[in-house]
């Protein structure tokens, strides 16, 4: 399965950071900014993103991403900088960030350079596998990190949301099924994502979140993530209840991202 993978490259590609900045020196960086953030930081503050997507109505999380294993280059013109600050002015709630290199593109300059220009949160979009990397998304300036549940035992899904949480960090903690779900909410997450994409088939079934909608008590926060188009799938989220909606590919294809964003904004 793809997600296997992207998970050996990605271990690999820690092992390979931990060479160049040992991981008790990037662990001590990240616990130190806890103590006195200074104003690059200022939009990792401790729960931003979490505030940010509990506004009434649904709110909107919009991805800056450059290319998938199943779709290939999205965006061959990537301005990102300026593609997060059409997003902000488009009353996004926060912005994702792909930094995955080797799958997505991404890059971990995206995430620095777009968390200095905005006053909204960042999400650290990548497939996190050791605690090295939560400690990297703290120094980057997220205010939140993608942990998956299929990539995750629960002891270890665990530890990750309490050290995120200890940064001041918000965790997005992704799942595919009711059994991954439950996992998530067993684990202490605040917030639970819903991928409407099946990773072994990358079939997008909006459905999924509208069934799984009802598994997540109205005190955790509910993330539809994947396969929102149009105002008829922001309409049906926003009548079951969920709290945000992760919006990538149809926004990186929109020519105008901000009229898009904000036509979106308008049904709820």
């Amino acid at each position: 399965m793809i997600l296997d993978e992207i998970a050996a490259v990605t271990r690999r590609r820690v092992e390979r950071q931990k060479v160049i900045c040992c991981e008790d020196k990037i662990e001590a960086d990240a616990y130190a900014l806890c103590g006195s953030p200074s104003a690059l930081f200022a939009s990792a503050e401790t729960g931003s993103f979490e505030r940010a997507i509990s506004a009434p109505g649904i709110s909107f999380i919009c991805e800056l991403k450059r290319a998938s294993p199943s779709k290939g280059i999205i965006a061959r013109d990537f301005p990102y900088v300026d593609i997060a600050k059409e997003y902000e002015e488009a009353e996004a709630a926060a912005v994702s960030v792909l930094t995955e290199p080797d799958f997505f593109m991404g890059s971990d300059d995206y995430l620095r350079e777009t968390a200095k220009i905005l006053s909204i949160p960042v999400l650290r979009k990548d497939f996190t596998v050791d605690a090295y990397q939560i400690y990297e998304a703290k120094l980057l300036g997220a205010s939140a990190v993608l942990l998956i549940c299929a990539l995750l035992d629960k002891k270890t899904l665990a530890v990750f949301i309490k050290i995120a949480n200890e940064l001041g960090m918000s965790a997005l903690v992704e799942a595919h099924d009711e059994r991954e779900v439950d996992a998530a909410l067993q684990c202490g997450a605040s917030i639970v994502g819903v991928n409407n994409r099946d990773l072994a088939t990358f079939e997008v079934n909006l459905g999924l979140s509208l069934r799984l909608r009802s598994r997540v008590p109205a005190n955790v926060l509910f993330v539809a993530e994947s396969g929102i188009k149009n105002a008829d799938d922001v309409r049906a989220l926003n009548d079951c209840g969920v709290d945000a909606a992760l919006i990538g590919e149809a926004l990186m294809r929109s020519s105008d991202k901000k009229a898009y964003l904000m036509s979106l904004r308008r049904y709820v």
